[in-house]
């Protein structure tokens, strides 16, 4: 039988964030499932470009992959009120607290205890906000939260070689349409 100790879900926002954290987390021992779960990003074109790469990204790693059911809804009630709110403000807290919710729940479900998120390898991105949500999840799920800092030891330049090598998709904005102004 199969130890699920060593997993760890990785919520993924997109192939460009994601590569190096993956290959970070399968050095350290884990086994990483990667979680596409993403209602925030607008429109479903870009939403289909970015789980394309992401598809890539994890054949070329050998790292499964799960999509969750894309649902803008979900996304537009959790920024309900704060539309107006502008980048890295308590709109982007929501969509962070929202993602990352879903992917505990969906650790829960697996049976796995770890859980993390590539979003903190932008350098557009608070790791310590980012860490903040996510340990506070952890507790009401009685999970452990991963705070690593994948910027560290030039882990955003790794990313973006390995997304040139493999000729990812790259987005020129956060995701989500009020970040498109």
């Amino acid at each position: 039988m199969e130890c699920k100790e060593d997993k760890i879900i990785l919520h993924t926002c997109c192939a460009i964030c994601s590569g190096y954290p993956i290959s970070y987390l399968k050095d350290m021992g884990y086994r990483v499932i990667s979680y596409f779960y993403n209602p925030n990003i607008y429109p479903e074109s870009e939403y289909l470009k970015r789980l394309e790469a992401e598809k890539i990204l994890c054949a070329h790693l050998g790292c499964e992959l799960v999509e969750e059911i894309y649902n803008p809804d979900e996304f537009y009630a959790a920024a309900k009120g704060l539309e107006a709110e502008p980048e890295k403000g308590i709109r982007c807290d929501k969509c962070f607290e929202l993602r990352l919710r879903k992917t505990a729940e969906f650790a829960t479900k697996m049976g796995i205890n770890k859980f993390t998120t590539s979003i903190v390898i932008s350098p557009h991105k608070s790791f310590q906000k980012l860490s903040r949500i996510g340990e506070n999840i952890s507790k009401e799920f009685n999970l452990e939260y991963l705070a690593i800092d994948f910027k560290k030891k030039d882990g955003f330049l790794k990313t973006n070689k390995l997304s040139k090598e493999l000729n990812l998709y790259r987005q020129n904005y956060c995701g989500c349409k009020f970040s498109l102004r």
